[in-house]
């Protein structure tokens, strides 16, 4: 899953849906197909490779990526009839966690769309406890506190974390060293055998700006950083009601 319950909130995916994709025109093989494992944080170039099933040229005007991370995509504008077809674009890693599966959508000159299904899995070196937070119905300048545990997904390294630069404007963080039972991931207890840290997360204050003078939902993304998992894109998010 992508830590997209964080940044994929805030990315719009494309509104492309399976049921609006074109006949099995072009052909990607496996289905899905795979692009393998990457480290959260990661940018790889990735190349798959398909072919024009049909006895028509296919003539595409554009090719793009339904979610989010990839970009600068290089595609052929002709595909003859049976001939095989080559896609290459980049993809970001950061904020992925877990299984991803991404789609390629190629549109050709007449509107119809393809889709090629991809299948990869992002490994996150660091794992929270809990992150998703609700402050209920919250009034501006309320405090509020939250303590969760995190540790390394190896159960071996403990992890450290800083806010990043967008959070420190309304959170402050403090850390404490701790050792984890994390056999039951909803009953993490201290004492046991993993290396970890215990979060506090406070706020003295969230600051309702922009468009969100013009909605009653919060949801606030709080970004960390890591100085051993520099391209680790850790997330909590807080959700809740502003009070009227």
């Amino acid at each position: 899953m992508m830590s997209r319950i964080f940044k994929s909130l805030f990315v719009a995916a494309l509104s492309f849906s399976a049921t609006a994709m074109a006949e099995d025109i072009i052909r990607f093989v496996p289905d899905p197909y795979p692009i393998g494992y990457a480290d959260q944080g990661d940018v790889r170039h990735i190349v798959i490779k398909g072919a024009n099933i049909t006895n028509k040229e296919i003539v595409l005007e554009t090719v793009m990526g339904q979610g989010i991370g990839m970009s600068n995509f290089k595609y052929p504008t002709k595909i003859a009839p049976n001939a095989p077809v080559t896609i290459e674009f980049d993809m970001d890693f950061a904020g992925m966690d877990g299984q991803i599966n991404p789609v390629v959508v190629m549109v050709d000159n007449q509107g119809k769309s393809y889709a090629a299904q991809l299948d990869g899995y992002v490994k996150n070196p660091i794992f929270f406890g809990e992150k998703l937070f609700d402050t209920g119905y919250y009034a501006p300048n309320e405090k509020r506190e939250w303590t969760f545990y995190v540790w390394g997904t190896d159960k071996k390294t403990r992890p450290d974390l800083a806010l990043d630069e967008t959070a420190q404007k309304e959170f402050k963080l403090k850390t404490k060293n701790v050792m984890l039972n994390v056999d039951d991931i909803g009953k993490i207890k201290e004492g046991g055998k993993v290396p970890g840290i215990k979060v506090t997360l406070s706020t003295a204050g969230l600051t309702r700006t922009g468009w969100e003078l013009k909605q009653k939902s919060i949801r606030k993304i709080v970004g960390f950083k890591s100085k051993k998992f520099p391209k680790a894109t850790p997330e909590v998010l807080i959700i809740g009601y502003w009070k009227d």
